[in-house]
């Protein structure tokens, strides 16, 4: 790379939650900045050409490349992604659904940017973690995220108890996510583990017209039953005391 030829920029392109109208969750600015690209690295390249197609792109979807992240991401393959963009193209990351690089795999690619010295914007859109912290009425000034729990019971149960007594000793709330098809057997196990009196938020299709976020204590939700959580996107927060 030669003085003459700076690096592009990485532009960091939230992708919507679900389906919804664009102009909703993204900016004029983002939609305007998209267009203007054709070079994207995403997870998969099918749902990057969808959520292009959604978010209005007014090229032709065929003349846009999109590289896909390999399952082994390494500094090697990590360079062959962002070589157009280190040689002078701009270029974008798209996540599969909210934020790039945030509960993401993308967060290497933006790393190994740095290093680089690619500039890194990111841009305004949806993430599900935020707007589920922020409708809970939990603590947001101390919170920690942390991804996916185990699946079998047992191992699911030590870990919400662990995340209990963490949350009251720090005040802070513990947040998770489920696979769509395991997310009742996530809120019985939470039924199970934690004390009457822990906050539970759960926070369902963020951003869509199946939205709903309700915060109740463990005991008030035994009271009321399980919502309709099967196979729908569902953020868990908690809180203890």
């Amino acid at each position: 790379m030669s003085q003459n030829n700076p690096p592009g920029l990485l532009h960091l392109l939230p992708v919507g939650l679900g389906p919804g109208e664009s102009s909703k969750t993204h900016p004029p600015h983002v939609l305007a900045t998209l267009d203007v690209l054709d070079y994207f690295i995403a997870e998969r390249a099918k749902t990057a050409r969808s959520e292009l197609k959604r978010l209005g792109y007014s090229r032709a979807i065929q003349s846009a490349e999109i590289h896909e992240l390999p399952e082994q991401l390494d500094t090697r393959s990590i360079d062959t992604l962002l070589a157009p963009i280190r040689a002078g193209r701009d270029g974008g990351l798209m996540s599969e659904a909210g934020c790039p690089a945030v509960a993401d795999p993308g967060a290497l690619i933006v790393r190994r940017a740095h290093t680089l010295g690619i500039r890194v914007i990111p841009q305004v859109g949806p993430s599900s973690l935020l707007l589920a912290l922020m409708a809970s009425g939990l603590n947001g000034q101390g919170f920690a995220f942390h991804g996916y729990l185990p699946q079998k019971p047992d191992e699911r149960r030590n870990a919400i108890q662990a995340l209990e007594r963490e949350s009251a000793k720090f005040t802070r709330t513990q947040f998770f996510i489920e696979t769509p098809y395991r997310n009742l057997a996530m809120f019985a196990s939470l039924l199970e583990a934690c004390r009457e009196d822990t906050l539970i938020c759960v926070a369902r299709s963020l951003t869509t017209a199946s939205e709903w976020v309700m915060t109740r204590r463990i005991g008030d939700w035994k009271k009321n039953g399980p919502p309709d959580l099967d196979r729908q996107p569902v953020v868990f927060l908690l809180l203890a005391s």
